[in-house]
């Protein structure tokens, strides 16, 4: 029953970007949801995007006491990242909106 805007970005990295930057503007959302892939390459830049990512969606949620999803899946292969998006299999997509939707109710009983 929830609506939602969907905004795409470049990779990973940009995600956290794109949500504190909707968090500053004129419209006011609930939540957000973060949804991305991260396979694993050839080389250490998986770890940054990975670690990076994370870190910035959670420094988001505990300094800016947002409600927020964390949907970027990391994988090592494509089939992986299948097996994790499939809403048949393991949903990890809607595991983090309905994380965000959790946040979101507890965050207006915390704080009205």
């Amino acid at each position: 029953g929830a609506s939602f805007e969907r905004v795409s970005v470049p990779g990973a990295l940009e995600i956290p970007g794109a949500i504190a930057m909707a968090s500053n503007g004129q419209k006011f959302f609930d939540g957000y949801v973060a949804l991305g892939c991260v396979i694993r390459g050839e080389t250490s830049h998986y770890d940054t995007v990975c670690n990076e990512s994370a870190r910035g969606l959670m420094e988001l949620s505990l300094a800016g006491g947002l409600a927020i999803g964390n949907g970027i899946i990391t994988v090592e292969n494509e089939s992986q990242a299948w097996a994790r998006a499939d809403i048949g299999r393991k949903d990890k997509g809607g595991d983090a909106a309905r994380a965000a939707l959790s946040m979101a109710a507890l965050k207006e009983v915390l704080c009205g």
